[in-house]
């Protein structure tokens, strides 16, 4: 993977129009297919954030959405067999070629408006694992007014510990930690 010289941000919302109304010199807003496959997509956000020099980089190709669509599947009911044992091993396997990386910052636009259970997974089992990298936006903001107020923080653990027993990890408990750096919840066998 490319060095970074800009601030990666994935803007997980309901609406992919609202990256469409971002706009500033020191922003790029990456405009990906939508229709392709999620590591794909993640794939080329990451090519693309080595040759960009603005200030920001923000686009919607969450590097871990096929693990989190499988996780919310599985606990939705609605999980094909091995699917998240299979997203979880692939998109290991593209971070392990240094083909992916997780972002900067992710900037949930109206969380409310999403399941309870993908809640969890932003909110919960990702902001357990770097509280400073996850952040929730109020319905009806700008997102450009959020971008100066990031804050710092450590940075992510490896991809392989923040993956590590995922498939094991309950929705209802992963959101209440109350110890920063305290281990998600996990379902005993």
């Amino acid at each position: 993977m490319l060095a970074v010289n800009t601030t990666v941000v994935v803007v997980v919302s309901p609406d992919r129009a609202r990256l469409d109304g971002v706009q500033a010199t020191n922003v790029r807003v990456l405009r990906l297919t939508a229709d392709a496959p999620p590591l794909d997509r993640a794939v080329e956000a990451a090519a693309e954030a080595g040759h960009t020099a603005a200030g920001y980089l923000l686009h919607d190709a969450d590097p871990l959405a096929r693990v989190a669509d499988a996780w919310v599947a599985r606990f939705e009911g609605t999980e094909v067999a091995g699917d998240l044992e299979v997203a979880v091993a692939e998109t290991l396997a593209r971070w392990r070629a240094r083909s992916l990386d997780l972002p900067d910052y992710y900037l949930l636009d109206d969380p409310e408006s999403l399941s309870p259970i993908r809640r969890h997974w932003y909110l919960g089992l990702l902001a357990a694992a770097a509280p400073a990298r996850v952040v929730a936006l109020p319905p009806s903001t700008r997102i450009m007014d959020h971008l100066p107020d990031l804050g710092t923080g450590p940075w992510w653990p490896a991809l392989d510990r923040v993956l590590a027993d995922v498939d094991r990890v309950v929705p209802e408990q992963v959101g209440r930690l109350s110890e920063p750096g305290e281990r998600p919840a996990l379902i005993r066998p």
